[in-house]
């Protein structure tokens, strides 16, 4: 089964038993090729209750795809963990945004 089958998949398996996006466990995104920099952003004024989740790379299967950073509704006693790609041997691996406890 192809890799988007599985997401599509697992999206409708999490839909049936009511669990939000945001609980699944994230998928394990290996590449051989490094990210490419940051790009530079602006980031907006600050927001009444929001963190801002600064852009990063996404890996679409076969190249690297900008996403701009967009603000997430604070969460009291956590901190917000940006995505990005951890270096281990001769790969990079995703690691998505999520939140910490304090």
């Amino acid at each position: 089964m192809n890799v988007r089958k599985c997401l599509v998949a697992s999206m409708l398996a999490a839909g049936a038993v009511g669990l939000s996006p945001m609980a699944w466990s994230a998928v394990d995104v290996r590449v051989g090729v490094a990210p490419p920099p940051p790009r530079v952003e602006v980031v907006p004024a600050p927001r009444s209750g929001y963190v801002w989740a600064p852009g990063y790379w996404n890996w679409n299967g076969h190249r690297y795809v900008w996403h701009n950073g967009y603000w997430v509704r604070a969460r009291h006693g956590h901190h917000w963990a940006a995505h990005n790609w951890e270096h281990q041997g001769d790969h990079w691996y995703y690691r998505e945004g999520h939140w910490v406890r304090d």
